[in-house]
């Protein structure tokens, strides 16, 4: 559910931001992250409390950095982060089971975000995925 609610602010945000404040909001919202996620799972005694969605919302912001606003891309952009966020490769495993703070919290997501990015940004702008032809 994280993710889903972190579209309307993504539209929100890509509406008015330009790439560069996109990413310097992409940003602070990652480091902001950790030491929240921190507070939050200490209050409440709980690491990677399911309640918690900020790291989600960084996630995807990553995900979708630097590419323009289309829908088929924010739809394969939340497919490929859940897929990683869920399935969680190596390295995204290693990190969620070794840091066990705020930090732990937050990187399993944005590897997560940097790995679905990549696939997401190579693919549109390589040219190589011809789903990105629709919106052409």
């Amino acid at each position: 559910m994280g993710t889903l609610a972190a579209i309307p602010l993504y539209l929100l945000c890509a509406l008015y931001l330009n790439s560069w404040g996109f990413l310097f909001l992409t940003l602070a919202m990652t480091l902001f992250g950790i030491w929240i996620c921190e507070r939050v799972s200490q209050d409440l005694g709980v690491h990677d409390f399911s309640g918690i969605v900020w790291d989600e919302f960084a996630g995807f912001f990553i995900t979708m950095m630097f590419l323009p606003l289309q829908l088929e891309l924010i739809v394969i952009g939340f497919i490929l982060f859940r897929v990683f966020d869920i399935l969680k490769p190596w390295p995204i495993r290693y990190f969620d089971q070794q840091v066990t703070n705020g930090l732990g919290i937050m990187l399993d997501d944005v590897i997560a975000g940097l790995f679905a990015w990549i696939i997401l940004f190579s693919g549109y702008h390589g040219g190589w995925w011809p789903v990105f032809a629709w919106g052409q």
